[in-house]
């Protein structure tokens, strides 16, 4: 079954002389659980594909369908619902609240959708993700691959059905970096879901089953 269906996608910013073409004719799609990577040079496109697949941004011209869905058609407070119920996010910053322990960022999500945490699929993610022992640590307690893997954990809690993860390890050294891609393949498989990831480094876009190159906006065979 397909996830995402993508016709004729165009994202513009700004006007006249200062027009920028981000994204300038994409039409693809995505099948559920499909684990796929996005590459190109800096500026190609690629953190604004992904930004209008989750609905962070709106595309300027085309159709975004999702499940069935299309996004484009939805209201600012639908586009969110729909955010909040099928998609969780793993950006290259971390984006934990400082002055709150891991448990209640990673709970956030949840609290936020249901008004309530389900126990159980939280302590199956902190054990997935090795954090039992740091749950009532502030987030400056951690090293920076302990809080990436605490941003995915809070991408997790929701049980969301796509996983997008923008440079994940940008801010990591390469052992962590590794760890990280482990955990995110890892949690994909074993919850089915269709993990989208960003990334400069080519060996790591090799892993996903299909990688899509984005150069000048376009994707290129």
């Amino acid at each position: 079954m397909k996830a995402y269906k993508l016709e004729h996608v165009k994202v513009t910013y700004g006007t006249g002389e200062s027009k920028v073409e981000a994204i300038k004719d994409i039409s693809l799609e995505i099948s559920e659980n499909e684990i796929i990577s996005v590459i190109g040079p800096s500026g190609a496109g690629k953190s604004t594909l992904l930004n209008v697949l989750s609905g962070l941004e709106r595309a300027t011209h085309g159709k975004v369908t999702y499940q069935g869905i299309e996004m484009s058609a939805l209201n600012q407070r639908k586009l969110a619902k729909l955010r909040l119920q099928n998609f969780g996010f793993v950006f290259q910053g971390f984006y934990l609240i400082p002055t709150m322990t891991v448990r209640d960022n990673i709970w956030l999500p949840a609290i936020v959708d249901k008004g309530k945490v389900e126990v159980g699929l939280f302590e199956e993610i902190i054990s997935d993700l090795n954090l039992g022992n740091r749950i009532k640590h502030l987030p400056n307690q951690l090293s920076g691959g302990e809080k990436q893997r605490v941003a995915i954990a809070r991408a997790l809690m929701n049980k969301p059905k796509v996983i997008f993860a923008d440079e994940p390890t940008g801010n990591l050294d390469s052992v962590n970096g590794e760890k990280v891609f482990e955990l995110l393949f890892k949690c994909a498989k074993k919850y089915k879901q269709t993990l989208i990831y960003v990334t400069h480094d080519k060996d790591k876009a090799k892993l996903a089953e299909r990688s899509l190159l984005i150069k000048d906006g376009v994707l290129v065979d």
